[in-house]
C-alpha cells in the first residue's frame, strides 16, 4: 500500500488509523511498542526527530503531528468528503476547529491535570481554561451533531481523543460535563470497518 502508518496503541496514533479507515484507502501498519521504547530508536528518529507516534509516510514523504496527517488524508483524499474544501464558506471555521484542538483544548486539558504551581495570567497564553474551552466545543456541536453542523469530518475524529479522555472515568477533568451529539468522538472503540473487515485485525487500534 502506498500509505504506511507507524502506530503504537494506546496513543494520539488511533485517532489517525480511525482516519484512515474513514478515508477507506488500503494502508499498511508499522507496530511501535512505547514500552520497549521503539519511538527513541536510531531508525525511527530518522522518521520523526521527535520520538513520537504517529507518523505517516505517502508517496515517499512523512507527514507527523495528528492534525496535520489528518488534515492531509482529508485533502488527498476528497472522496470521502471529511474536509471543507477552499472556497466552501465554512472553510474558515473548519480551519478553527483544525487549529484549536491541539493550540487550546489540548494545552488546557495538560494544565488541569498537571496543574502548574501558579497559573500563568490568561494574556500571556493562548487558550483559556478548560471548562471554557469546553463551553465553546458544547456551544458548536448544539447547532448539529458534529463540528461543522451535519457533516461528519476529520475535525471531529481528531477532538475525539480530547474529548474521550475529559471524560475518562480514570481520569474524570470535567465531572458532569456530556456532549450528547459528539457521541461518534466520545466512543473511541467505534472505528468504521470497510466491508465488514478490519485491516491488521491483531493490531490494537486504541
Amino acid at each position: 500500500a502506498d500509505l504506511l502508518l507507524y502506530h503504537a496503541a494506546p496513543s494520539r496514533s488511533s485517532v489517525v488509523r480511525w482516519m484512515l479507515e474513514e478515508v477507506g484507502e488500503s494502508y499498511d501498519v508499522h507496530l511501535l511498542s512505547l514500552k520497549n521504547g521503539d519511538q527513541r530508536k536510531p531508525d525511527y528518529l530518522e522518521i520523526n526527530p521527535q520520538g513520537k507516534v504517529p507518523a505517516l509516510r505517502h508517496k515517499g514523504v512523512v507527514t507527523t503531528e495528528v492534525a496535520a496527517i489528518c488534515a492531509y488524508l482529508a485533502d488527498e483524499f476528497p472522496k470521502a468528503k471529511l474536509a471543507i474544501p477552499a472556497g466552501d464558506p465554512k472553510r474558515g471555521p473548519y480551519l478553527t476547529w483544525l487549529f484549536m484542538g491541539p493550540s487550546a483544548i489540548e494545552p488546557a486539558m495538560m494544565d488541569k491535570a498537571f496543574p502548574r504551581m501558579s497559573a500563568p495570567p490568561g494574556t500571556a497564553i493562548g487558550y483559556r481554561d478548560l471548562d471554557q474551552v469546553l463551553d465553546v466545543v458544547e456551544r458548536a456541536v448544539s447547532k448539529g451533531p458534529y463540528l461543522m453542523g451535519e457533516q461528519f469530518t476529520e475535525i471531529d475524529l481528531d477532538q475525539q481523543m480530547r474529548v474521550k479522555c475529559a471524560f475518562d472515568p480514570d481520569h474524570l477533568l470535567n465531572p458532569g460535563k456530556v456532549f450528547p451529539k459528539l457521541r461518534r468522538c466520545a466512543e473511541l472503540g467505534r472505528v468504521v470497518v470497510h466491508h465488514n473487515k478490519l485491516p491488521f485485525p491483531d493490531i490494537p487500534r486504541f
